[in-house]
């Protein structure tokens, strides 16, 4: 297995979903934390705004996907999904949820991913790393930024630069 690129609030930009999969290399499996379509508030006649096209491209999608629905996501646009999810990757528990609603109680993941905030943050409490991949279409810091998760660490990463941000290795 590859690495888990972590994104969140795209918006429904065009521009910034070629830039996601221009990311993603061969082995490579895809965690998106909500507001991917923004459907419900989009900004229908701009030129970036393009959910229709993103939605046909996952179709086509060559790497596994990991996707919940954001507080701007019409679900009935892109069924099948859920509002949060749990998997394993790189032997983690890993619990994606968008970040507008609170983390279940009885969550014991070892990495929890969320977006909402357009804010990128890592950081671990006792045993549980929190991420916000924060994000590239519309960063609330004037930092465009995603995350990477691979077998011995998680990391924000500056879109600009390429450069890691934070970055929290694995015990």
């Amino acid at each position: 297995m590859g690495r888990l690129l972590v994104t969140a609030d795209l918006h429904g930009s065009l521009s910034t979903w070629l830039t996601v999969k221009a990311l993603m290399k061969k082995g490579d499996s895809l965690a998106v934390a909500g507001d991917l379509f923004d459907t419900r508030y989009g900004h229908y006649g701009h030129p970036d705004f393009q959910p229709d096209q993103i939605r046909s491209d996952l179709a086509g999608l060559d790497h596994p996907l990991h996707y919940v629905y954001g507080n701007c996501d019409v679900e009935n646009y892109f069924p099948g999904y859920d509002s949060q999810k749990t998997f394993r990757a790189f032997g983690k528990e890993i619990f994606i949820h968008h970040g507008h609603r609170m983390v279940p109680e009885d969550c014991r993941a070892d990495i929890i991913i969320q977006g909402h905030t357009h804010l990128c943050h890592l950081e671990k409490k006792g045993e549980t790393i929190f991420m916000n991949p924060g994000s590239m279409t519309a960063p609330r810091n004037s930092l465009p930024s995603y995350g990477w998760i691979d077998d011995t660490s998680a990391c924000i990463v500056e879109l600009k630069t390429g450069k890691p941000l934070a970055s929290i290795p694995f015990d």
